[in-house]
């Protein structure tokens, strides 16, 4: 017997594991009811006398060093499961974090920006509280003239000369105040107008509006300038210009492409005609400039602008104008691949 209980103990210290069904069938095995010290005890009243002591002993020693060793691999098990629970596995291999999807929006805005950049225009910003000045008169809009009622505008506080602005050409009239020709610039921004919220109309949206003044620049300048970043944004080689009416452009134009009519979709967005509309622009009016202290019998220069809700529905045929701003997460996710 003394030689089994040798060889028990050696297996019990030699045992380890981390799993809590092998911890449990260890402990069946060495102190269930019908385990080995069961039988081993059992055995022990065929011992000789001479030897009782000494087999008691090492018996004795065999039970409590079984019990320890399972009562310390249940605690480090229950440990280590604490861990796991409170900071997940740690020994799990690490995985990528999901990234977010970039918003249509900005997409769309830093694509035009980079076209752009690429010729020269630089970003300028400026507040989205303005006052009368910046979004109005400086822009050949004196109070009382009837092309402010285009613009049906948010006044804060009921103060005439306090608003949200209506349009990024505030900046363009900043940016004249602080620098001296040559300028050319981009300006993209939130504008807010007191419209009515419809799939095609929103009360928010962003615009990018460009602007650049130098000596001798002319309206073919002008139409060079937009037809390179037709071709760059929509690969779209042909375009007219429309004469329209704008307070701070004289004369002014809208911008039409060529969108063609390969597809039933052509045929529905363009109406029938291929030719859809994408922008504002025309020649800087000398007033804008006189108002800037930008001298207009020196220098000239035309500006355009977009709205980028109306760019991104053309470029990914998104139907509605709300989905931009229903943070909608099977909307958003479909641009998770677009850099």
């Amino acid at each position: 017997m003394k030689d089994t209980i040798k060889d028990l103990l050696e297996e019990i210290n030699s045992f380890n594991t981390d799993s809590s069904e092998e911890v449990e069938a260890f402990r069946i095995k060495f102190l269930g009811s019908k385990g080995l010290l069961k039988n081993l005890f059992a055995d022990f009243k065929n011992v000789a006398a001479s030897e009782k002591k000494i087999i008691g002993q090492a018996l004795n020693n065999l039970r409590n060093t079984a019990t320890d060793k399972v009562n310390v691999l249940k605690n480090t098990l229950e440990s280590s499961n604490l861990d796991k629970s409170n900071y997940g596995d740690l020994t799990r291999p690490a995985e990528p974090l999901n990234l977010g999807a970039r918003h249509p929006i900005s997409i769309v805005k830093n694509k035009i920006i980079d076209v752009f950049s690429r010729i020269g225009f630089t970003v300028s910003e400026g507040p989205e509280i303005e006052d009368d000045w910046h979004n109005f008169t400086a822009l050949n809009l004196p109070e009382y003239h009837p092309a402010r009622d285009m613009q049906d505008t948010f006044f804060i506080e009921k103060d005439p000369d306090i608003l949200l602005r209506t349009h990024t050409s505030s900046v363009q009239v900043r940016y004249m105040e602080n620098h001296k020709p040559p300028i050319r610039t981009v300006s993209p921004g939130r504008v807010f107008r007191n419209e009515d919220i419809s799939a095609r109309a929103h009360c928010i949206f962003h615009q990018v509006e460009g602007l650049y003044i130098d000596t001798d620049v002319s309206f073919a300048d002008l139409k060079q300038t937009l037809l390179y970043f037709t071709k760059e944004m929509f690969g779209k080689s042909k375009i007219r210009l429309r004469p329209s009416y704008f307070p701070f452009t004289e004369p002014s134009a809208e911008v039409d492409i060529y969108w063609g009519l390969e597809t039933e979709t052509d045929y529905k967005i363009t109406k029938g005609t291929g030719w859809l509309e994408i922008m504002g622009c025309g020649m800087v009016d000398p007033n804008v400039l006189t108002n800037a202290n930008i001298d207009p019998l020196v220098y000239s220069g035309f500006a355009f602008g977009m709205g980028i809700e109306r760019i991104a529905m053309l470029l990914y045929q998104i139907p509605d104008i709300r989905m931009f701003y229903e943070n909608d997460v099977r909307f958003l996710e479909q641009f998770k691949s677009v850099i």
